[in-house]
């Protein structure tokens, strides 16, 4: 997607970021005000978020019972809508009886589309687009607004609900922009929590020492202490639970609500921590926490919007399938073993942007413990790999496929030369008998973290580090040596697609002149398949 990270005020540049899968290399582009949107739109979750038709029908309903109480009251119903987006929720209000409607969006393209979206279906005279952040609109008679909002229509949520700024807006509305007690759609929000243990899913946040089967007996990669002590990434992974089997993972907790946010008054971005004590359904180890939210769209809760994966869905059968929101997955900063029946209490933190998980045995307010900060890796590992790498990398089936295949093509002689981004195969490659082990890390801080993991396994004097891109490797960093084995899994941590992972084909002509006669390229092939769907 592209990000509108520079915008040179005057001109209205704009630099987009582009990842050229040949090279592997981050290019910016400089494009100009008249720069085509629409396929950064189209890529995004837009288009599901606007045929989401579940979320459609609710806020429809809840704009129309919104709608009709304040025209009950006998007042002029005013809207304010913040993160308009196409104006779809602006030109339901209006559908459902709104006197007037201001929509606001901070995105230059979209509120442009919005306008004409607006104009095309007739509401130009009752929705006003206003191209600003929330907190720069103004109020009075030349303001942006003539006076505040009594109805607040927001959508302003991700997976995690607060992940897109959803709080400090609320909280700067509710200030500055709506009437004290005004209705909001939708009117309020739950967070839901369930603790359980997965080997799966924890293999997506740490690395497991991996078992080699060599002609000298069992060898283990183990991981650095560092590693292993880290939290985690600060960030939620957000999937779809309904594809994980439920037999990957065992319960330890019921669902609980962990918090709720009222819209229809003053919210506060500031740091909270909510706790619920629970008995352990079973015992285990505690390494996960799965989350998803509910949107209820009245005071009265009749309209409701949730996220719930199937085991947790009131009506499965119903299952709405969005992409643009989906469910999370927290890592607890350390797994802890839990005993069936006796009590814990689990804790939901969270700042303005993010939230996060702990466990204790005490209640909270008794034990005054400070509440834990959000978590940060300080591992490296966690910044450069992300869940489904560590989950490849922890995969011991993948491994014993190398490891096979490994075996057939290594000689007592051969210099192998590994071109992948913070990988194992040089690792497995020693193990597995070749007389020298090269491997390219072309970032500074891939190189680090490898080695750490070459240090914790007492091979730092026997696979060597080049730091540099491949295409720029000299005889000299190979020691005057020519390569008999050049291999990858191919995997790149510039590869946004999985086909970008072919740049191990790029990488192999820009290493060309330094493989030797005969030498052995695995993988050996690669093949590329494609369907067509309407």
């Amino acid at each position: 997607f592209c990000a509108e990270t520079e915008e040179l005020i005057g001109a209205m540049k704009v630099f987009c970021g582009r990842a050229n899968p040949t090279t592997g290399s981050v290019e910016w582009l400089e494009e100009d005000e008249h720069y085509d949107y629409h396929q950064e739109i189209a890529r995004s979750s837009y288009a599901d978020m606007l045929h989401d038709k579940d979320r459609n029908i609710k806020y429809y309903q809840g704009i129309r019972a919104a709608v009709s109480r304040v025209k009950d009251r006998g007042q002029k119903a005013l809207v304010l809508d913040i993160g308009t987006g196409t104006g779809l929720l602006s030109m339901m209000a209006v559908t459902a009886g709104a006197d007037f409607c201001y929509a606001i969006e901070v995105f230059k393209p979209m509120a442009d589309a919005a306008v004409k979206i607006v104009e095309k279906n007739g509401f130009s005279d009752k929705i006003k687009i206003i191209n600003k952040h929330s907190t720069e609109v103004t109020i009075g008679p030349d303001g942006d607004m003539p006076c505040r909002a009594n109805i607040l229509i927001t959508e302003l949520f991700d997976t995690e609900l607060i992940g897109e700024g959803a709080l400090p807006s609320y909280e700067h509305a509710h200030r500055h922009l709506v009437q004290e007690n005004c209705e909001a759609v939708p009117h309020r929000a739950t967070v839901y929590a369930q603790l359980v243990e997965s080997r799966r899913m924890w293999s997506w946040n740490k690395l497991f020492p991996v078992r080699v089967q060599t002609g000298h007996g069992e060898q283990v990669i183990i991981p650095p202490l560092e590693l292993e002590r880290c939290p985690g990434a600060p960030s939620v992974y957000d999937i779809q639970l309904n594809q994980v089997s439920p037999t990957d993972f065992t319960a330890l907790s019921d669902v609980m609500p962990m918090f709720s946010v009222d819209f229809s008054k003053q919210v506060s971005s500031s740091a909270a921590c909510h706790s619920r004590q629970f008995e352990p359904l079973a015992s285990g180890r505690a390494q996960v926490v799965l989350s998803w939210w509910d949107i209820e769209m009245d005071p009265e809760g009749k309209i409701k919007c949730t996220m719930a994966p199937f085991w947790a869905h009131s009506d499965p059968e119903e299952l709405q399938w969005r992409d643009h929101w989906m469910q999370c997955v927290y890592f607890l900063p350390q797994e802890e073993p839990v005993v069936q029946g006796s009590s814990l209490f689990l804790l939901a933190h969270h700042d303005d942007y993010c939230v996060w998980y702990s466990l204790q045995k005490t209640s909270p307010e008794k034990n005054g413990r400070v509440s834990p900060p959000r978590p940060v890796c300080d591992c490296q590992a966690h910044l450069l790999w992300t869940r489904p790498r560590f989950g490849e990398i922890n995969d011991q089936d993948r491994t014993e496929r190398y490891v096979q295949a490994l075996r057939t093509v290594l000689k007592p002689d051969s210099v192998c030369l590994c071109v992948s981004d913070g990988s194992l195969l040089s690792l497995l490659a020693h193990h597995l008998g070749a007389e020298q082990v090269f491997t390219i890390e072309s970032s500074a801080a891939s190189h680090r973290l490898m080695k750490k993991i070459f240090k914790a396994n007492h091979v730092e004097d026997k696979v060597h580090i080049i730091e540099k891109r491949p295409e720029l490797l000299t005889s000299a960093d190979l020691e005057g040596e020519k390569v008999s084995l050049l291999v990858g899994e191919p995997f790149f941590t510039t590869s946004l697609l999985p086909w970008h992972n072919l740049y191990f084909w790029y990488v192999r002509t820009a290493v060309d002149r330094h493989l030797g006669p005969g030498v052995v390229v695995l993988p050996q092939a690669a093949s590329l398949h494609a369907v067509v769907v309407e």
